[in-house]
């Protein structure tokens, strides 16, 4: 199963302020163990939201709202993607992240094609197959 792993934003990462020589160190020595573990699949940090745009859909209307964002608590920082083979064992790598500082992070797990059920006819899922092999292909 998949899990996303969100880093939420706080008042410093919105200020674009970068991290030091030793989170990036700890960070990167993490990174490696989850990569060796086979555990990261993707992960990356976020510029801050006053770099980013919002599209907001109503009917026809498309509506773009250009950052900043107010509530920074509620913003995405960066992110992870792993492959683990439950939440537990999500839960038990993310306790080992070097986070400190009050910092709050999301697990979230993906959808896979089984959770979808009968609306997701065969061919959707070859639709689905198929996108996900162009995508491989361009890596």
């Amino acid at each position: 199963m998949r899990f996303m792993v969100i880093v939420k934003a706080d008042k410093n990462s919105e200020a674009g302020v970068l991290p030091d020589k030793k989170i990036l160190g700890d960070m990167g020595k993490f990174n490696e163990e989850l990569v060796k573990a086979g555990v990261m699949l993707a992960g990356e940090g976020l510029q801050p939201s006053s770099k980013g745009a919002r599209v907001r859909f109503d009917g026809a209307k498309r509506t773009v709202i250009d950052g900043p964002f107010a509530e920074s608590k509620e913003l995405v920082a960066g992110f992870w993607l792993w492959q683990v083979k439950s939440k537990e064992e999500a839960i038990e790598w993310l306790k080992r992240a070097p986070f400190g500082g009050g910092t709050e992070v999301e697990l979230r797990q993906v959808f896979e094609s089984e959770d979808f059920g009968a609306e997701f006819t065969p061919e959707l899922r070859e639709q689905e197959e198929r996108i996900r092999r162009q995508i491989g292909a361009k890596r």
